[in-house]
C-alpha cells in the first residue's frame, strides 16, 4: 500500500460500553430508573464555551459524537484582551486544518521572553514548522473554536448554567438553573476556575489562594513617548509587573499591581488603573479611552482529580495559575486535544479498558509543572533582595542556549513527553510537522485519526482501519524506521515488527474489527 487509507462508515453511537460501577465511584449517586428516568439525549454535555469547552466539542464531533455545549454567557466576551497562541497549541491547530483561518486574525511575534519577563531571544532551531507566537484577540479565538465545533455539528445553548447532576453507571441526568432535565453518556466541566460542576462533583481543588493582584488592559495614554520610556525604565528596574508599550495609533498595554486583592471577577474601572498608577510610579500617564480592562491574581489550584465516574474536568475548571507566561488558554486546548478522542473512543465502544485513565495520567502532570513554573517565574517578579538576585543569576545562565532552550520549551509544551513505558526519546513525544510526500504531515491528521507513518513500505494496520489512517512513505522526513502516531500527534510506537505494532495498536486503539 503506498497512499492514505479512509474507512468506511463509522460505526454506530449505540455501541455499548462499560467502565465502571455505581459501587467504585465515592460518593456517587444513582438516578432515577424506569419510567422516571429523563431518556438520554446526548453523548456528551459540555459545561462552558471557552476555547477548552469549544475545542473539546469539535474533537468530539470529528468522531460522531452527539455534543451540546451549555455556556452561561449570553454573549460573547465584549472586552478584547489579547491572548497568545504558543507554539504546541499552534501545531494542534494545524493538525484540525484550523491554523490558515486563525493566523488572519492573530500578530506573529518572536518565540521569547516569556520566562518571568526575562528579555531573551528565542534559542535558534526550535523543531516546529511554527515556531512564534500568535497574539490573538480572546474573542477572536473563541468565535472561531465555536464556529469550528458547531459546523462540525456540535449544539451551542447560550444563557444556560449547570444547577446540579446525578450519575450511575450508564449516564448523568443534568438539571438546568431553570429546572430543565436534560441527559447524557458524561458531563464535562470546562466552566472555569470557579467551576460548578467541579464543586458539585466534590473534587478537591487545594493550593495557594491569590497574595497579589494585577490590572492589564489596553488604553491610550496623554503624555509623549519619550515620557513613558523614560518612567517605564526607571520603574521596571524594581517592579517587573509594571510596564507601558505601545502597540501604535496612540494605544499602550498597559500592567500594573495593585494594592491588595479585590477578589472580584469583574473587570477594574479606569479609574482604578490611574490610582495604581499613581501609587506606582507618581502619575497616571493620562490613560484614557481603554479598549479592554481585566484583573488577575496569582492563585494556584489543582484539582486533585479530573475524572469522577461519568463526569471529568479540562481547562481552568481542572487548574488555575497566574498568567506570566501566557500558558493558561493554551493548557485548556491541549487538555481537550488530549480526552477528546479517548472519550470519543470510549463512546464509540472501541476504546481499551484503561483508555479514559489516562487523561488524567498524562495531564494532571503535565498542570502541576504549569503551576511550579508560574510559582517560579512570580517569584522572579518579586521585588525583594533574594529573589532580584535570583533573577540576575537566571538572566546570565539563559544565555547558554541549552537553558534558554529547555526554559521555551517548556513553556511552549514543545517538551512534553508522555510515559509510554521505555523507547526511544521520541516516543511519548509530540512529532514535529514533517515534510511527507502529500506535502505536510500535520495535513494528515484533521479528522482526529491515528495515523501509521511507514517508510518500509511492509507493515499495515489491518484490523484497526476504521480508527488509524497509513501512509507508506520511504521519503518521509524521520529518522527511524516507522512511527505510530495518536490522533493528538504524539508517537505511541517506533520500530518495523508487525507483531509489535499490532501489540501497540491494541493498546491505543482496542481490539481489531476483524
Amino acid at each position: 500500500m503506498n497512499s492514505l487509507q479512509f474507512p468506511a462508515e463509522p460505526p454506530s453511537n449505540d455501541a455499548a460500553e462499560r467502565d465502571f460501577t455505581v459501587g467504585d465511584v465515592p460518593g456517587l449517586r444513582s438516578l432515577a430508573s424506569g419510567a422516571d428516568r429523563t431518556p438520554l439525549m446526548f453523548d456528551v454535555i459540555i459545561a462552558g464555551c471557552g476555547p477548552t469547552g469549544a475545542m473539546l466539542a469539535a474533537e468530539l464531533r470529528l468522531h460522531d459524537v452527539r455534543v451540546l455545549v451549555l455556556e452561561k454567557e449570553t454573549e460573547p466576551k465584549s472586552f478584547v484582551r489579547i491572548v497568545g497562541l504558543h507554539i504546541r497549541s499552534l501545531e494542534l491547530m494545524a493538525m484540525r486544518g484550523l491554523l490558515e483561518r486563525i493566523l488572519q486574525h492573530g500578530r506573529r511575534r518572536p518565540a521569547g521572553g516569556f520566562f518571568a519577563a526575562i528579555d531573551k531571544p528565542a534559542p535558534k532551531g526550535l523543531d516546529s514548522a511554527h515556531a512564534y507566537l500568535l497574539g490573538i484577540p480572546q474573542p477572536v479565538i473563541e468565535r472561531l473554536l465555536e464556529e469550528h465545533a458547531v459546523e462540525l455539528g456540535a449544539q451551542v445553548r447560550r444563557g444556560c448554567t449547570v444547577a446540579g447532576f446525578e450519575q450511575d453507571d450508564e449516564g448523568v441526568a443534568v438539571e438546568l438553573a431553570d429546572g430543565e432535565q436534560l441527559r447524557s453518556r458524561y458531563l464535562i466541566g470546562c466552566d472555569g476556575g470557579r467551576s460548578t460542576v467541579r464543586k458539585l462533583l466534590g473534587v478537591g481543588f487545594p493550593g495557594e489562594p491569590g497574595r497579589t493582584e494585577t490590572l492589564m488592559g489596553e488604553m491610550e495614554v496623554g503624555v509623549p513617548q519619550e515620557e513613558i520610556t523614560a518612567k517605564v525604565t526607571e520603574i521596571h528596574e524594581i517592579h517587573r509587573q509594571f510596564w507601558l508599550r505601545p502597540f501604535g495609533e496612540g494605544v499602550y498595554s498597559v500592567v500594573v499591581p495593585a494594592a491588595g486583592v479585590s477578589g472580584r471577577a469583574e473587570p477594574p474601572t479606569l479609574e482604578d488603573f490611574k490610582q495604581a498608577l499613581r501609587a506606582i510610579a507618581g502619575t497616571d500617564f493620562g490613560v484614557h479611552s481603554p479598549r479592554w480592562l481585566s484583573r488577575f491574581g496569582d492563585a494556584t489550584r489543582l484539582a486533585e482529580r479530573y475524572r469522577v465516574g461519568r463526569v471529568l474536568l479540562a481547562g481552568d475548571a481542572a487548574h488555575i495559575h497566574p498568567p506570566i507566561g501566557g500558558q493558561g488558554l493554551n493548557l485548556g486546548v491541549q487538555d481537550a486535544f488530549n480526552l477528546g478522542w479517548k472519550l470519543a473512543a470510549q463512546i464509540r465502544g472501541w476504546a481499551p479498558e484503561t483508555l479514559l485513565d489516562t487523561y488524567q495520567a498524562e495531564r494532571h502532570p503535565v498542570a502541576e509543572d504549569v503551576l511550579d513554573n508560574t510559582r517560579a517565574q512570580m517569584e522572579l517578579l518579586s521585588t525583594e533582595p533574594g529573589p532580584r538576585a535570583v533573577r540576575r543569576l537566571l538572566t546570565e545562565l539563559m544565555d547558554f542556549d541549552e537553558v534558554n532552550r529547555y526554559l521555551i520549551e517548556k513553556i511552549t509544551a514543545i517538551g512534553i513527553r508522555y510515559d509510554f513505558g521505555e523507547g526511544p526519546d521520541l516516543l511519548g513525544r509530540r512529532l514535529p510537522d514533517i515534510d511527507v510526500k502529500q506535502g505536510r504531515l500535520y495535513g494528515l491528521l484533521h479528522r482526529g485519526r491515528g495515523l501509521l507513518l511507514d517508510r518500509t513500505e511492509r507493515l499495515t494496520v489491518g484490523g484497526w482501519s476504521d480508527r488509524v489512517d497509513y501512509l507508506a512513505d520511504p521519503t518521509a522526513a524521520l529518522d527511524v524506521p516507522c512511527v505510530l502516531l495518536r490522533p493528538d500527534g504524539h508517537v505511541a510506537w517506533i520500530g518495523d515488527d508487525q507483531q509489535d505494532l499490532d501489540d501497540r495498536l491494541s493498546r491505543w486503539f482496542g481490539k481489531p474489527a476483524n
